[in-house]
């Protein structure tokens, strides 16, 4: 075998290697002869078991002559394990189980190791599924046309299998034959005419078969001419019958083709207004006219019409289609019954009329007997053949009327009528509104167009009760259709419909209408749906302090509230985010924020709430103040005193000589006395304590001495015996110019003066013989001075001149 497969030519080797490496596809055993694939079954339900084997022939397999033969599996792209053993005749068999085949469709693959590599040399194609399911509802219809009986059913559940579906058909006498075939996965087809006994009874089904097994579905036995599906009749007149009654006759043509047929038809009849059709049944369709009573005046309606086989079993048999529609409008009859109506009323001026707002209902389309063309208000009801008709107040085509009655009327009588004539005249009394109210009344919503209103029952007999209602709105307006009066007058709840939107606030009031007397109104609000306001409230700042801000805010207008508005929140936060907030109470429009920080800066918002949520407003920035109102206006006060009173201190100073002088006394200066220049004749008794010149401290006078004037001689005059000028002497008066501080020169009684301005260097008057002597206490020495001054009290005494003595020069 070696030496055989040595001597194998190159091409034929070259040719076996192309053939086991084709791009990954296998080697099939009908290519090479070599191998073999067998399956327990091609077809096993879908997670059942499959078993499969693989042979090899060695010898039929060029280049495996020699070497051990490696067998493996692979389903579609996946490895499998099989077990591998030594056949008859050299052969290598594999036996592979898969315990549980999942795949709808798949490829096993035997596959064997040359060169390293695995190289596929045969394939058995494995398919799973279920069997068929059984067809449902299977029905049939025979087309008059062509009489081709058109079946339909509903296949069921996809076996994932091929299927064959027919429809079998048999006689009673004659074998199942198969009827016909759907075609393009529909399930529907079509028996011919040839096929099909008419006027007996056949048995007709469906079956599926796949590789699994077969499926029939129920057999349906039936007369194909039961099944038949005729075309709808034509309505050819409908009249009135007799005239002015409430019957019509009808008159139709049955189908072409089926005049021949016992026929059973409906007729359906509605009003535009009609939330359903009326249904008429029982009606034999040979016949070709009907009639039916039961319809309303003036009304158009909408009449259709359709056939059947009467023979024709209630479950088997078809209805045609509604035929076309036709209308007809039943003829008008004078309006009938009473009109609601309801009135306001109040004085016209002088004279005792009565002004009056009449509104009423519109008749039901039962009771208009047509179109109603009109209403007309009199002062009497009208009475038929007998004088002239009664003056009419008010002839309107609206359901409300405004006029004026005379004094002491208090009824009026309201009909209506149409083309054919007028209804009988409805009273109505104007009676006061003073009788007993109601306890309680309360509304909720009903629906997103309707409020259902409760009260609680008075203790007197109600006849009726009228409610009212209106749409709240900025601008006030009025609804004449938005009353109802409930006749039941045990009753306590009403439901309103009319007018009703969502969102929008109505008032709600409700009226007692007792024997002979109408009661006090009572009142209440509702909404029949609500959400969050539409806008919130703008904030405006009233007043603001250094702890405190006061805002307020105008109402928000009904149309936004879309709510009750149930309160208001306040928040505000600073700029380091510190939030707070305030709830506040709907009624009110203001509100003060307290312990606010001095000089800071806040941002303000407000949001207004319903039940349903909130919506939030602009936000309001404001900075508080450093200083409230009061304390700013104590500062000013007190600046403004302060400042007042400096301005009259100053007028003072200005205006008063007598307070200038104790305040800031005239003192003449030492330095500029006629002492410094004047030298007594006579020496003192006791020298004069002189400081040195350049010695720091004040200078003091100890001692006065008065001279006695020669006798004719004038004071001031220049003692002749004097020099012109006097000697030189030291100048003990002379200012210091010391370190800055003043010069005390003399003390003058006994309080002295101190740190004085220096006056004005009049020219020297001389005063001879002028010479004082103190008692040396130091409790007031003074000096030779100029005229004194007529504010010291202790030179008061002093007279110059002669021979007077000074009577008192001693200070206490």
């Amino acid at each position: 075998m070696a030496r055989r497969g040595a001597g194998t030519p190159f091409l034929l080797q070259l040719s076996l290697l192309l053939l086991l490496h084709l791009g990954g596809e296998c080697c099939p055993s009908w290519t090479l002869g070599c191998a073999s694939v067998a399956v327990g079954s091609p077809v096993v339900p879908l997670g059942s078991a499959v078993t499969a084997s693989c042979t090899i022939q060695r010898e039929l397999c060029r280049g495996l002559e020699q070497g051990k033969v490696r067998i493996s599996w692979m389903l579609d792209n996946k490895l499998v394990v099989g077990s591998q053993r030594q056949g008859p005749g050299g052969t290598e068999v594999s036996n592979l189980t898969l315990p549980q085949f999942n795949h709808t469709q798949a490829r096993l693959w035997c596959c064997v190791e040359w060169n390293g590599t695995k190289q596929r040399v045969g394939m058995a194609e494995i398919r799973a599924g279920y069997p068929p399911a059984k067809p449902l509802n299977l029905s049939c219809v025979l087309n008059l046309g062509d009489y081709g009986l058109t079946c339909q059913w509903e296949q069921g559940n996809d076996s994932h299998l091929p299927t064959r579906v027919v429809l079998k058909c048999a006689g009673s006498r004659a074998q199942a034959v198969t009827g016909c075939t759907p075609q393009g996965g529909h399930s529907r087809c079509t028996v011919p005419r040839r096929l099909l006994q008419l006027y007996r009874q056949m048995e007709i089904w469906v079956s599926a078969t796949n590789a699994l097994g077969t499926a029939e579905s129920e057999h349906l036995s039936i007369d194909p001419m039961d099944v038949a599906k005729l075309d709808p009749p034509t309505l050819q007149s409908i009249q009135s019958i007799p005239f002015q009654t409430d019957c019509i006759a009808l008159a139709w043509d049955v189908a072409r083709g089926t005049e021949h047929m016992e026929l059973q038809c409906e007729l359906r009849y509605r009003a535009p207004e009609d939330p359903a059709w009326a249904l008429v049944t029982g009606i034999v369709g040979r016949a070709g006219t009907a009639q039916r009573c039961g319809f309303l005046f003036g009304t158009q309606y909408h009449f259709q019409m359709r056939c059947r086989r009467s023979s024709a079993s209630a479950l088997a048999g078809y209805w045609s289609e509604w035929s076309p529609g036709r209308n007809y409008t039943t003829h008008e009859k004078a309006p009938t019954g009473k009109l609601d109506a309801w009135w306001g009323a109040q004085p016209a001026g002088t004279g005792g009329q009565l002004e009056v707002q009449l509104r009423w209902k519109a008749p039901q389309q039962r009771e208009a007997n047509g179109r109603v063309l009109g209403y007309r208000v009199t002062l009497s009801p009208r009475r038929r053949g007998r004088g002239r008709d009664p003056p009419t107040i008010c002839n309107t085509t609206h359901t409300q009327c405004n006029f004026s009655l005379p004094a002491g009327t208090r009824r009026v009588y309201l009909s209506a009528y149409n083309a054919a004539g007028e209804s009988a005249p409805s009273e109505v009394v104007l009676l006061e509104r003073k009788g007993q109210p109601l306890a309680g009344l309360r509304a909720v919503p009903g629906g997103e167009h309707s409020l259902w209103v409760h009260w609680e029952a008075p203790l007197a007999p109600v006849i009726a009760y009228v409610l009212e209602w209106q749409q709240v709105t900025a601008e006030p307006g009025h609804c004449s259709a938005c009353w109802q009066m409930e006749r039941d007058g045990a009753a306590t709840t009403a439901l309103i419909q009319d007018g009703i939107e969502p969102f929008q606030r109505y008032n709600i009031s409700l009226y007692p209408l007792y024997e002979g007397t109408v009661g006090v109104p009572i009142h209440t609000t509702a909404y029949s749906q609500q959400k969050a306001p539409s806008h919130a409230p703008k904030l405006h700042l009233r007043r603001i302090s250094k702890s405190e801000a006061e805002l307020c805010w105008e109402p928000l207008p009904v149309e936004m509230q879309n709510g009750f508005i149930t309160s208001y929140t306040i928040f505000w936060a600073n700029s380091i985010a510190d939030v707070a907030s305030a709830t506040v109470n709907p009624s009110l429009s203001s509100f003060v924020i307290r312990g606010l920080k001095p000089s800071s800066l806040y941002k303000v918002h407000i949001m207004a709430s319903t039940a349903t949520g909130g919506t939030n407003g602009t936000s309001l920035t404001l900075v508080t103040t450093a200083l409230d109102d009061s304390e700013i206006q104590f500062l000013f006060l007190t600046l403004g005193l302060v400042f007042v009173l400096l301005m009259v201190l100053l007028i003072c100073f200005q205006k008063n000589e007598r307070m200038k002088e104790q305040l800031w006394p005239s003192v003449p200066d030492p330095a500029n006395s006629s002492l410094g220049k004047w030298v007594p004749a006579a020496v003192p008794q006791e020298p004069l304590q002189v400081l040195a010149a350049r010695e720091p401290g004040p200078a003091a006078i100890s001692t006065v001495t008065v001279l006695e004037g020669e006798p004719g001689k004038q004071p001031g005059k220049e003692h002749p015996a004097l020099p012109a000028v006097p000697p030189a002497l030291p100048r003990p008066y002379v200012r210091q110019e010391s370190l800055g501080e003043p010069v005390q020169y003399a003390r003058v009684g006994g309080t002295g003066y101190r740190g004085q301005r220096l006056l004005p260097e009049p020219a020297p008057r001389f005063y001879e013989n002028l010479r004082g002597r103190g008692d040396g206490g130091g409790a007031g020495d003074w000096g030779f001075l100029e005229e004194p001054p007529a504010t010291f009290p202790l030179l008061q005494g002093l007279r110059i001149g002669g021979a007077e003595e000074l009577h008192e020069c001693r200070a206490d």
